[in-house]
């Protein structure tokens, strides 16, 4: 398993909202991502981290520190 090096918020999402887990990154505004299981949810957290990263720095934006 892949943890990311971020602080992240996971949570299990309820039945209606597809059921599942939801994680996100307070540092890092509007980066989140899921998976069906929490360990899926973090692999794919990481994934939205590098993403995140990418795209602030292609598009010539600061990068926070992250905590």
């Amino acid at each position: 398993m892949n943890v990311p090096d971020h602080a992240f918020i996971l949570r299990p999402l309820s039945a209606e909202d597809g059921g599942g887990y939801l994680i996100e990154f307070p540092d890092f505004p509007g980066c989140m991502s899921d998976g069906e299981t929490a360990e899926e949810a973090l692999q794919n957290g990481s994934d939205a981290v590098r993403s995140w990263v990418a795209a602030m720095i292609e598009a010539g934006r600061d990068v926070p520190m992250g905590s």
